[in-house]
């Protein structure tokens, strides 16, 4: 018999995933290993490959639906049984091919009966859960279902087709409510449009209302004095980038300076939980990286023990990783601390929201040309503000200045040996 291909287990905290697209159609031959699928997580897109060769015969989740682990999404006929024996009358085309024997609800010669193109008034409709919300949020009734055409596979509802559906539905079409519901919404002004949550869109907004709303958020930041840094890395970074062809930003010395300082504060590397404080025994350092989509957040592991250039390295392949769509689970899996740049976009100042449940997030602001007081004068310094926010439950402001005070220190401090980026 043909068989099921299900949603993985795409990490330990990964309990659903949305099907992005399609890599394969009925009727197609894949390989073993071949890509067939692209999932969507709540952290990364990942191609799925088809565990054995064969043929595809049939998509059971349409693209755009969630389905939970486990949950079958296609059928793939084996490749020994998708092979006719010899003598065998030609196969039929990949439009009909289904698989043999026939099971209840197949025609004779294995393919589905054709699904129309839009439901039948009465008929039972398969919904995906993200369709399922959208006709929710916009109170779509059953009886507007025949009026929503459906181009997924076999006529299924996609969450286009209800975007497309909305953008044209009259304002007095919503379906029929009971006698008390909730007051309905203004619809929409003129020019204005409706954008479906993307999963990892959701996923920001579910994570970071949660953060706002369990964490008792704290803030503390420090000027940083980076004159040394700056003019010791203007000097060298073209030398740097040909001897260890990576170009070493200051993101890989911020690194560095907070790696140890969690370290010296262990207190900051940890996470709330009911029973205590957990210290987290290893320091892997989450670096956000902006994407059209959001942030997302690869993971530096064992950041501690890695020099700048190493570090900045890493950094380098995680964010091509992440603005390519080609990151991995394990990229974005397991982060204890998280830096955040704003001050790549002109930031000055930035209250960060804590990437739960961790317990705090160092953001670096814009390196700015200002006025400092340096003994008796006033010298023009390259400073930047470097920002804290954390678990007030976990440890307080003491701390937090500690902790900020000794990457200020290590940054403010370096001295250059040579023309080594090493500190």
């Amino acid at each position: 018999m043909p068989t099921e291909i299900k949603m993985p287990q795409l990490g330990e905290s990964v309990h659903e995933g949305t099907i992005g697209r399609w890599l394969k159609r009925p009727g197609d031959p894949v390989a073993k290993y071949e890509p067939l699928v692209e999932v969507i997580t709540d952290k990364v897109n990942v191609e799925m490959p088809s565990p054995f060769a064969g043929v595809l015969r049939e998509i059971l989740v349409a693209e755009g639906g969630t389905v939970v682990v486990g949950t079958a999404i296609a059928v793939i006929e084996e490749q020994a049984r998708a092979s006719a024996p010899a003598g065998a009358p030609p196969a039929a085309p990949p439009a009909a091919m289904g698989s043999s024997p026939a099971a209840p609800g197949r025609t004779p010669d294995g393919g589905r009966p054709p699904a129309p193109a839009s439901p039948r008034p009465g008929a039972a409709v398969k919904l995906t859960p993200v369709v399922r919300r959208l006709m929710e949020e916009h109170q779509i009734g059953a009886g507007e279902l025949t009026a929503i055409v459906g181009s997924g596979e076999g006529g299924r509802i996609t969450k286009e087709d209800v975007v497309r559906y909305l953008e044209t539905r009259a304002p007095g079409s919503r379906g029929a409510a009971p006698a008390a519901t909730r007051p309905t919404p203004a619809p929409p002004g003129g020019g204005d449009r409706l954008h479906p949550l993307t999963p990892l869109r959701r996923t920001i907004a579910e994570r970071m209302a949660r953060s706002k709303r369990e964490i008792p958020h704290a803030y503390g930041i420090v000027d940083v004095d980076l004159t040394a840094l700056v003019r010791h890395r203007e000097a060298h970074k073209a030398a740097w980038q040909a001897r260890e062809g990576v170009n070493i930003s200051i993101t890989a010395f911020v690194v560095r300076a907070a790696s140890r300082a969690l370290t010296a504060f262990p207190m900051v590397n940890a996470t709330f939980t009911p029973d205590g404080v957990l210290y987290k025994g290893a320091i892997n350092f989450g670096v956000g990286v902006a994407i059209p989509d959001g942030l997302i957040v690869p993971v530096v592991k064992d950041a501690d023990r890695k020099t700048v250039v190493e570090l900045a390295k890493e950094i380098a392949e995680l964010s091509a990783r992440a603005r390519e769509g080609k990151l991995t689970l394990e990229d974005v899996s397991g982060g204890t601390f998280t830096l955040t740049n704003p001050g790549v976009f002109g930031s000055i100042t930035s209250m960060p929201i804590i990437n739960y449940p961790q317990a705090a997030i160092l953001a670096t602001d814009a390196i700015v040309r200002r006025p400092v007081v340096v003994g008796e004068s006033i010298a023009i310094r390259e400073v930047m503000h470097l920002g804290l926010a954390f678990d007030h439950r976990v440890f307080d402001g003491a701390i937090a200045m500690q902790f900020l005070t000794h990457i200020k220190q290590q940054l403010e401090g370096f001295a250059a040996a040579g023309d080594s980026p090493a500190f």
